[in-house]
């Protein structure tokens, strides 16, 4: 096929190019040259979407981009970067594939399970519907449009899977490259309370079920981005703790997280139990399904 790829660069990004290189990639990065340095140069290299009128080139386009979420504290204009950074590129492909004579059969978009806001203890699936609690949230809003902005492409000609990923699990970047240097020295512990939802993902089987979603024409639709076990903030603690062979008990109180964090703190303190549901009715087989099992291929 011939895929047009964003967020190539970023810690998912990086690895889908590997894994997708039977295929031909046009990757869109701000940065081409830096880009290709990093990821090769047998791909094609766009340094803005403004160059096309259509997508008629394309037969599946795999959207990624989008600022760091967790990357700065969340200042007016840090949340600015965080949803222009999908909205506009999301909204701008979806007015490309409507434009084309012959468009995409695929488009695949990113989102995250932060369209489902704090719920507590409460099992989620891709049926599950917010409140009007959660669609005050930030990471909700951030979501839901940029879901909407991509749906808005879906026709007769062209299907549209929306993944809502959870907390991707690798040593060279996301959450867990966060948290190892204090969990190696003995310093890690829960968060909170503890009780809040991780609904984490090995970093292999999310690239395996994006190309998944992208080399199967019968998906559609959203799908959760987690492996079939989420866990409480504690109990990864503790296996955590167990994978790096130190002790795991410091915990790191709400309150101090607010003082430091601000807003974005919800990311640590909150959660949610997150099952794929659609993804496993697609017959999408998962390499890690225990938590144990993923950090200790991770971290040997």
């Amino acid at each position: 096929m011939k895929i047009l790829l964003t967020g190539a660069s970023g810690f998912i990004g990086t690895q889908l190019v590997s894994a997708l290189k039977q295929h031909q990639l046009t990757i869109l990065s701000r940065d081409p040259q830096r880009s290709a340095n990093k990821l090769g140069s047998q791909h094609q290299y766009l340094g803005t979407l403004s160059s096309l009128s259509d997508l008629n080139d394309f037969d599946a386009i795999i959207n990624l981009a989008g600022e760091p979420i967790a990357g700065k504290r969340w200042s007016d204009s840090q949340k600015q970067a965080i949803c222009q950074s999908r909205w506009t590129i999301t909204a701008k492909l979806t007015e490309l594939i409507k434009q084309s004579d012959t468009p995409p059969h695929s488009f695949i978009s990113g989102s995250a399970i932060g369209y489902y806001g704090d719920q507590k203890l409460q099992p989620i699936d891709e049926s599950f519907e917010v409140n009007q609690h959660t669609q005050a949230e930030f990471a909700h809003q951030v979501c839901k449009r940029w879901e909407d902005e991509a749906l808005k492409a879906q026709s007769e000609q062209t299907r549209v899977c929306i993944v809502r990923i959870g907390l991707v699990l690798g040593k060279q970047g996301g959450a867990l490259a966060k948290m190892l240097p204090a969990f190696k020295l003995g310093l890690g512990g829960p968060i909170a309370d503890g009780q809040q939802g991780m609904s984490w993902i090995h970093q292999t089987d999310m690239v395996r079920l994006l190309v998944h979603l992208t080399e199967n024409n019968s998906c559609k639709g959203v799908f959760n981005g987690t492996a079939p076990n989420p866990v409480s903030n504690k109990s990864f603690t503790k296996a955590l703790g167990k994978a790096v062979n130190r002790p795991a008990c410091i915990p790191a109180p709400a309150f101090g997280l607010k003082l430091a964090l601000g807003e974005m703190s919800t990311l640590l303190i909150e959660g949610q139990y997150v099952t794929p549901k659609h993804a496993l009715a697609a017959g999408f087989e998962f390499q890690y399904t225990e938590l144990d099992d993923a950090l200790t291929q991770i971290l040997a």
